[in-house]
């Protein structure tokens, strides 16, 4: 047992991305220092990572890759360009690195990741374990002519498999994907790690919901409070357009609020953002037609994204009475909040590969949030039909959904069954958080390379 305890714990965790919008990652880095791991981490910081990664120096360093410069280069001369400068940034990186026990990789992107990192390993004798989100063959094939046939595209694929294959072990994030990988991919092993979310989505309470809107009200006018003078008249001591703190410290819901409906977006093609703008559209129709049986309904949208200001643009033209949207980007404590805080939630994730699991409904279950997810091939795995969520195949069936939750909101008898099974559904998922499964499923695999 003091030996054990003796040998080197170094893990290195590789993301050839954002580092702060990975979050399954800087899970994965976070469970690794509270298994007593010095961590390395590798990748681009455009986005605050997570509080416990920062302030865990200097168990935990974080090695920022140097973004890809622009240049004036044809697409493919650039796609070139760009493979050969994140190997050298790659491999300058993990020359810095404390040696690691093993190297666990983030997949896509595959290329140049895997041959990078397969190629260190080799030299180093280090063990490389790949965590499958999706598949970069299949996200590369949605900006290419020819899709999955480009002669790119088909070389981009035979590398990821070849490299791919090279791997110690293997995680992925549904059952799919794993039958996936070891019956067409010959790839194995490969172990089922679900995403969970984390601790710090849960459900909270009115006055944890009115401190929030409070701090959205002083940036988004659909939050916004009446003037002062009013306050004072109706003895109120604060007020936001949803909620009201009384004078006696009482915080309440204000009678005919707006119902809260939220999204999380990257803003990218995997993800059709005009499926739930036609759904808003019919919803927007029924309420002015009928503002007595359905709420004013404020939609707010987070993330960010190459599409985002193409949608903005859209959005601002739109002179709606009954919906309006809003397009914050959240801190994370922000975002664990406004999920909790929300009535409804929409996950418009695809997936290429239709292997992959939308995170961001995991984040919304671990909230006690229900969702309307858009269907693909996989879905099932997370979200059950009339169980824990709906499940929708286009715009019109979420306008549907979207009437039916919100229809005499929040009182509506003919859901009342409904909403209990979703809450009891939900309640069973926040049993398992990603810490215990993380610990059950990932930990024993990774301790073994120790």
């Amino acid at each position: 047992m003091v030996e054990l305890q003796l040998r080197k714990r170094n893990a290195c965790v590789i993301v050839l991305g954002d580092i702060g919008r990975s979050p399954r990652m800087q899970y994965h880095a976070q469970s690794l220092l509270e298994d007593n791991y010095n961590v390395d981490i590798i990748g681009y910081i455009e986005t605050q990572p997570l509080d416990a990664l920062t302030v865990a120096q200097p168990k935990c360093k974080i090695h920022e890759l140097s973004a890809v410069p622009i240049t004036n280069l044809t697409p493919k001369l650039q796609l070139l360009f760009k493979a050969i400068w994140q190997t050298l940034s790659l491999l300058m990186a993990l020359i810095s690195i404390r040696r690691p026990n093993f190297l666990l990789v983030q997949n896509p992107p595959g290329i140049p990741t895997l041959i990078v990192c397969y190629l260190y390993c080799a030299l180093t004798r280090t063990k490389l374990a790949i965590d499958w989100h999706n598949y970069t063959y299949t996200i590369l094939a949605l900006g290419m002519a020819g899709g999955e046939q480009n002669r790119l595209i088909r070389l981009t694929r035979r590398l990821e498999r070849y490299f791919g294959s090279k791997a110690h072990t293997h995680f992925c994030v549904t059952n799919a994907m794993k039958e996936d990988l070891q019956r067409n991919w010959n790839i194995g092993p490969v172990h089922v790690l679900y995403d969970r979310a984390p601790a710090q989505f849960h459900p909270i309470e009115l006055p944890q919901k009115h401190e929030l809107f409070m701090k959205l009200s002083k940036d988004y006018a659909p939050f916004m409070a009446p003037c002062y003078a009013d306050l004072k008249q109706s003895g109120m001591l604060e007020s936001t357009s949803l909620t009201q703190k009384l004078a006696n410290g009482t915080v309440l819901y204000k009678p005919q609020r707006q119902a809260i409906l939220v999204s999380s977006t990257s803003w990218t093609p995997d993800e059709d953002f005009g499926i739930l703008l036609k759904a808003l559209e019919s919803y927007e129709s029924v309420a002015t037609a009928e503002p007595h049986v359905y709420p004013s309904l404020l939609c707010i949208i987070t993330g960010k994204g190459p599409q985002k200001s193409q949608y903005e643009a859209q959005i601002a033209k739109l002179q709606w009475r009954k919906v309006s949207i809003v397009t914050p980007w959240l801190e994370a404590e922000d975002y664990a909040s406004l999920l909790a805080s929300a009535d409804l939630g929409v996950s418009l994730h695809w997936s290429t590969s239709g292997l992959d699991l939308p995170m961001k409904v995991v984040d919304m279950f671990g909230s006690g949030l229900p969702v309307c997810a858009y269907n693909f091939k996989c879905l099932s795995e997370l979200v059950k039909h009339g169980e824990n969520g709906f499940v929708f195949n286009d715009h019109s069936e979420l306008a549907e959904q979207l009437r039916l939750w919100f229809e005499h909101f929040p009182t509506n008898p003919s859901i009342i069954e409904t909403r209990s099974r979703f809450k009891r559904s939900l309640q069973q998922f926040q049993d398992l958080r990603w810490r215990e499964n993380w610990k059950q499923c990932a930990a024993p695999v990774l301790e073994a390379f120790l």
